[in-house]
């Protein structure tokens, strides 16, 4: 048996084979998903606490968690009025003497008077108690007898389950990190782990459990995450590479830039400039279903002109279409920047080519709206749209499923109702997913499996740094429309808290007698015990009662069916209510 398979199987053994782990503890384990040696030598501490610093007695503050170390005097138990023990050891040091206190904890008397004579390091806080001072113990160790795990070191903090101890767990990780983390094979190669100035795996999976120094646990922290980030990327490349070879022979659209803006730049000199064939960018006056009615550029047929950021991702996504394999592209710009034309574009240039398209929406709502605002956008060039959702009648729903199926239309827009197994296309070659991060990557699989390797355009208003959007879409390449239109109103923002919060009221109430709306955004839904904040429902109900009882007023929360809440943003964008009570759903469209 070679080094790999042997410690292959050393690490894939059963975590009964730690000291100290019998059938009872391995089912408190398989809670936090521990079934193997590896997996406990990887089930990495939450946090640590430094309780390497040692402090003389006479130095001790009040109030603070603090570790000291003193001999030990003497021992005892006290009964406690309510029928409990306290055990009190009395310890010191050249600088003083200290009583340090366990609660209800009798069993410790017997181990202490073994030790007594012996140091002890104890981590706590120092109190006053009337006349009395003492130190309550927080954890403890007897350093002559062993290694410092719970005391006296920078300590790791675990996720625990219910009947499993902090210090049981840190016996069984510090067993096989001693034993098992330099078996842990290094799948970086020195040359990278070099470059990035990264720790060896197996001091980091070391490190990051029972840390020399914070420099130590700081190096393992870096490299963990390295690794981390690094899979991720990894994965992501190949599920690209995988998607990509698989389409080599894509759609690869003919572009004609004169057809989208109104000033073009010469198609001859487009496609020298990007290395493609002059045919590719020859006009097209008709598409699969019937000629252009308009001989206008698509921009000319909107009230307003592209802004200059606008007009560089239209460039970038035009440039990806051009290409025989499928577009994987995020496309990111916050509400307000033109995202919905931009898409509309994209679809225009797929219907010119013969190609359908669809755009998946995560709410009926949201794929309203897309479908009133790009048929508009898309009706003067006689490309028909059709609207797919849940809640249609059948008998709508059948027609709309035919009007894809058989080609009429060009457009599909809907919710998850576009991935089911009864809508079929005629030639889907474009599918575009709105608000992407509220679908699985099945799901935008599911849709995109419905045409022959289509482009793929995914799109966000969350805003994401351009290097945490690399990594954790790196199977995509990001647009970001960083361009607001023109006219576009500045944003104020004011920060009204206790005595001043009517002011915002009384803004709300001004707005509304102006023929404004308002809407009014809370953490929860429902109240918390744990968290200070307010809850929509409670909030709603007091708002309509005690500040707003003469205006109208709606609530909205993830919480509410899907009816319920189109409904209820409906009749907000109906003007039929003044103010919505809302969470954090409404980020939505």
């Amino acid at each position: 048996m070679t080094l790999g398979h042997t410690v292959l199987t050393l690490l894939s053994a059963d975590v009964t084979a730690v000291p100290g782990v019998g059938a009872s503890v391995a089912a408190k384990l398989h809670n936090l998903g521990i079934r193997t040696v590896r997996d406990l030598l990887f089930y990495f501490p939450r946090e640590h606490r430094d309780y390497s610093k040692l402090v003389k007695i006479a130095n001790i503050p009040f109030n603070e968690v603090t570790t000291t170390m003193g001999l030990i005097w003497e021992t005892k138990n006290v009964p406690t009025s309510g029928g409990r023990t306290r055990t009190i050891a009395t310890i010191s040091d050249e600088t003083g003497k200290l009583n340090v206190t366990w609660f209800n904890q009798p069993y410790l008397l017997k181990q202490l008077k073994a030790a007594q004579g012996s140091y002890l390091v104890v981590t706590g806080v120092k109190q006053r108690f009337g006349n009395k001072i003492e130190f309550s113990v927080r954890s403890h160790e007897l350093p002559e007898q062993g290694d410092l795990l719970n005391t006296g070191r920078l300590v790791p903090i675990y996720p625990l389950t219910e009947g499993l101890h902090a210090k049981t767990l840190r016996r069984f990780t510090k067993w096989v990190v001693d034993r098992y983390a330099a078996m842990v094979p290094d799948h970086l190669p020195a040359s990278i782990r070099s470059a990035g100035q990264l720790m060896p795996l197996p001091e980091a999976v070391s490190h990051i459990h029972y840390p020399e120094n914070e420099a130590a646990l700081k190096a393992a922290r870096r490299r963990l995450g390295f690794d981390e980030l690094f899979l991720i990327q990894l994965g992501m490349q190949e599920r690209r590479s995988r998607w990509q070879y698989e389409a080599r022979q894509g759609n690869a659209f003919k572009v004609d830039l004169a057809k989208v803006l109104i000033d073009a730049p010469n198609s001859a000199e487009t496609a020298r400039a990007s290395g493609e064939s002059e045919d590719s960018l020859k006009p097209l006056a008709t598409t699969l279903w019937s000629p252009v009615s308009i001989n206008k550029p698509f921009e000319a047929t909107l009230p307003f002109r592209f802004t200059g950021a606008q007009g560089r991702v239209i460039g970038e996504i035009l440039g990806d279409l051009a290409q025989n394999r499928p577009m994987c592209r995020l496309l990111q710009g916050d509400v307000g920047a033109g995202k919905t034309v931009v898409a509309a574009v994209t679809l225009f240039i797929a219907a010119l080519n013969g190609y359908q398209s669809a755009i998946m929406a995560p709410t009926e709502l949201l794929a309203e709206q897309h479908a009133q605002s790009i048929s508009t956008m898309l009706e003067p060039f006689g490309i028909r749209t059709v609207l797919l959702t849940g809640s249609l009648k059948q008998r709508e729903r059948t027609m709309g499923r035919m009007a894809i199926e058989n080609g009429e239309a060009m457009v599909a827009i809907g919710t998850h109702a576009l991935i089911q197994e009864d809508v079929s296309f005629q030639r889907l070659g474009l599918v575009i997913i709105d608000e992407q991060h509220r679908f699985g990557v099945e799901q935008r699989d599911a849709l995109r499996q419905k045409g022959y390797h289509p482009h793929m355009l995914v799109m966000t208003a969350t805003p994401i740094p351009r290097t945490l959007a690399l990594t954790l879409y790196g199977d995509l390449d990001v647009s970001v429309i960083d361009e607001l239109p023109p006219g576009r109103q500045k944003v104020i923002t004011r920060w009204r808290t206790g005595a001043r919060r009517p002011e915002a009221n009384t803004l709300i109430a001004h707005q509304v007698a102006e023929g404004h709306q308002a809407f009014i955004i809370c953490p929860l839904i429902e109240e918390s015990e744990t968290l200070a904040v307010k809850a929509a429902t409670v909030e709603y109900e007091r708002l309509s009662r005690e500040v707003f009882p003469n205006l109208r007023l709606g609530l909205l929360h993830g919480s509410m069916k899907p009816a319920e809440k189109d409904s209820t943003m409906r009749r907000f964008r109906d003007h039929e209510l003044d103010i919505l009570v809302a969470t954090s759903v409404i980020e939505v469209g």
